[in-house]
């Protein structure tokens, strides 16, 4: 019931400006202040997860290195003693305890890939790069403190949960970032690091191991990936293609709330709003944030059905695993095989030194090649077949002959075009999929040619070689494994294959043209009624 005339409200220029300035931040775009901070610019971007990615990388050619993994003691039939070496030396470990040290990083992979890739969708991704690389930082001083096979297993495995967040996040910043028709060459680049990064830890983990003691390798690696670590929670954080940051929901609700309290300027009624505004929000956050948490598996089972039922995606991986199986065993095993079969006085040079230059060049031959043949998803998969294909059959020449100099150039030959694979394959990864699912799929990708490739192969060849006792067949079987990827990849060429790089920016653009329209049509609305009297 009415008891009177209804009062005639007439607002004062200050809620005028407020309304204003409300509707105003409603429509300023506050992501690209968050996601585009003055310093960053994408080459300095392609920079720093460069030198990041190398030294992920760095740290895996050390440990491999004779210098830091060494070797046990061993005994003349004359009594003759020499001494043990490195980690194997110093905690007495058998081939196959020393495979599994170059493998337990896997185990912190394996749980923490899929928990970043997940988190990605509710914290921002840049922040969570600088979580785990203070893990990594942790981890790795750790290595060089154990005491036993344990202990540095347990680090080992911390290592992993340090790489998790770096592997499946920072691909997707450099691919937004990259220009368009450089795209796989600026993948090229990142990924360059990968066989250059294991290629200067061989070189560096013999040096340290010579000079020093194996244990200052791993704290020179912490003490050089701090400022990294600190650099994530420092800098403003860049947003990811796909992915709406919380402060551009804030942005959204906090005036649509308190637009009612703004049309009510009479002293206390004003501050008496926004306090009930307040606690309603802040409950409402408490309410979203318990609902996002439940919210997290479902989704993320959800995520890994539509990777699993993606059959680009699956061949692309299944490829890729294989392809990881050689590789891994290379790098850990390359060294002691060069050693013994060829007498290599200095094997950590030699590998690491074939490896620098190969990995390179053969890393960004590829991304150019496929720039210059249209980056296509069919386009790289004919690389990845062809490239592999010829690059195994010279690795598995060069391990037939007997000369030192025959197998430098045809291995050399052989890695150059293995290395070509990389940007390719991860080109496929992330464009066969739509930008929000990229860190899963990277995460994924990188969780599966761990456990099913390079996990694996280190022990298993350790198993091999004790069997056989022959570095030369070792190689030789393990070399063949090259042409089962070939093969997978050549089936990609067949499938039917959609990038699908643009798919979540289109619609992002049609629900924020949708959202825009009823709060535009609300002010309409509210505007005359606190103007015009009864």
């Amino acid at each position: 019931m009415v008891d009177g005339p209804p009062k005639l409200t007439i607002p004062s220029p200050a809620s005028n400006s407020l309304h204003i300035v409300g509707s105003e931040m409603a429509k300023t775009p506050i992501i690209d202040h968050a996601s585009n901070p003055s310093w960053f610019t994408p080459k300095r971007l392609l920079i720093i997860f460069c030198v990041i990615n190398m030294l992920n990388y760095v740290d895996r050619g050390a440990i491999a290195s004779n210098g830091v993994n060494g070797s046990l003691k061993t005994c003349s039939e004359s009594g003759v003693c020499t001494p043990g070496s490195g980690i194997q030396g110093d905690f007495n470990l058998s081939n196959f305890q020393d495979g599994v040290l170059s493998s337990a990083f896997m185990v912190g992979l394996l749980v923490a890939s899929p928990i970043f890739a997940s988190l990605a969708k509710s914290h921002n991704p840049f922040r969570l790069i600088g979580v785990g690389l203070s893990f990594w930082t942790f981890a790795t001083a750790g290595c060089g403190s154990s005491f036993d096979f344990w202990s540095i297993a347990i680090f080992r495995m911390l290592v992993g949960v340090g790489e998790a967040s770096f592997i499946s996040l920072a691909a997707p910043f450099i691919d937004d970032n990259a220009p368009v028709t450089q795209k796989t060459a600026w993948l090229a680049m990142f990924y360059m690091c990968i066989p250059t990064g294991i290629a200067l830890g061989y070189v560096y983990g013999g040096f340290v191991g010579a000079h020093f003691n194996w244990r200052y390798a791993f704290w020179g690696e912490a003490i050089l990936m701090l400022p990294f670590a600190v650099l994530g929670f420092v800098m403003k954080p860049l947003q990811l293609k796909g992915f709406a940051p919380a402060e551009s929901k804030n942005a959204t609700v906090g005036p649509e709330a308190e637009a009612p309290g703004l049309s009510n300027v009479n002293g206390g009624v004003l501050i008496r709003n926004e306090l009930i505004s307040n606690n309603a929000s802040n409950k409402a956050s408490k309410s979203r944030g318990a609902f996002k948490m439940c919210n997290q598996l479902p989704r993320f089972l959800i995520d890994m059905k539509m990777l699993l039922l993606d059959k680009v995606y699956v061949v692309n991986v299944l490829g890729y695993v294989s392809y990881n199986f050689v590789i891994g065993a290379y790098s850990y095993w390359g060294p002691k095989a060069g050693y013994n079969i060829y007498h290599m006085n200095n094997a950590d040079m030699m590998f690491g030194g074939i490896t620098i230059a190969c990995g390179i060049l053969g890393t960004l031959a590829g991304g150019y090649i496929l720039d210059r043949m249209d980056a296509t998803i069919s386009n790289a998969f004919k690389l990845l077949s062809g490239a592999t294909f010829l690059g195994a059959i010279f690795c598995f020449i060069s391990f037939c002959l007997k000369g030192l100099y025959g197998f430098i150039a045809l291995f050399s030959v052989g890695e150059l075009l293995v290395f070509a694979t990389q940007a390719p394959v991860n080109y496929v990864c992330l464009h066969c999929v739509r930008p929000s699912l990229r860190p899963l799929s990277m995460a994924m990708s990188t969780v599966a040619i761990h456990i099913f490739g390079d996990v694996p192969s280190s022990p298993l060849v350790g198993i091999l070689q004790d069997h056989v006792n022959n570095w030369r067949e070792t190689t030789l079987i393990l070399t063949s494994v090259l042409f089962l990827a070939s093969g997978i990849w050549f089936l990609g060429v067949f499938l039917n294959s959609v990038d699908r790089f643009n798919i979540d920016s289109e619609n992002q653009s049609v629900q924020s043209k949708a959202t825009m329209k009823p709060l535009l049509e609300g002010e309409d609305d509210e505007m005359p009624d606190t103007s015009n009297g009864p």
